[in-house]
């Protein structure tokens, strides 16, 4: 398996990490960014659960669109009519529609258990 497995999470600097309400339940798996409930917030404390977990085996990036979009990021729009935030991993949408600690875990370890580094879903075109 090539590493690192690429996770990029999209969305608006001043958008929700979920559409449900940031409470003490913590379905997401996320605490270090209780109570905020915003998206940059949310993806550095995704980031530093997932650096704990995997360390260099996982490479994380936030894409913020508010200033446009990027044609990569256009086409699944396009195709999906996708809820932000999104999610791509190895390039591919994943619909998931908020920032999960549980759900991006269970796809990196369907990709690692796999023996893969990428998903068994037509790739999107990256420019």
């Amino acid at each position: 398996m090539d590493y690192p497995i690429r996770i990029e999470i999209i969305g608006l600097k001043d958008l929700s990490c979920s559409p449900f309400p940031c409470d003490n339940t913590r379905s997401c798996g996320l605490y270090d960014c209780y109570p905020s409930g915003k998206l940059v917030v949310a993806f550095e404390a995704l980031a530093s659960e997932i650096r704990k977990e995997y360390a260099e085996k996982v490479e994380m990036k936030l894409t913020l669109i508010d200033d446009g979009l990027p044609s990569y990021i256009e086409k699944v729009i396009e195709e999906h009519y996708p809820p932000l935030p999104l999610v791509l991993v190895n390039g591919e949408y994943i619909p998931m529609g908020k920032i999960s600690l549980p759900l991006i875990e269970k796809e990196i370890e369907r990709i690692t258990s796999a023996g893969q580094d990428t998903l068994d879903r037509t790739p999107v075109a990256r420019s």
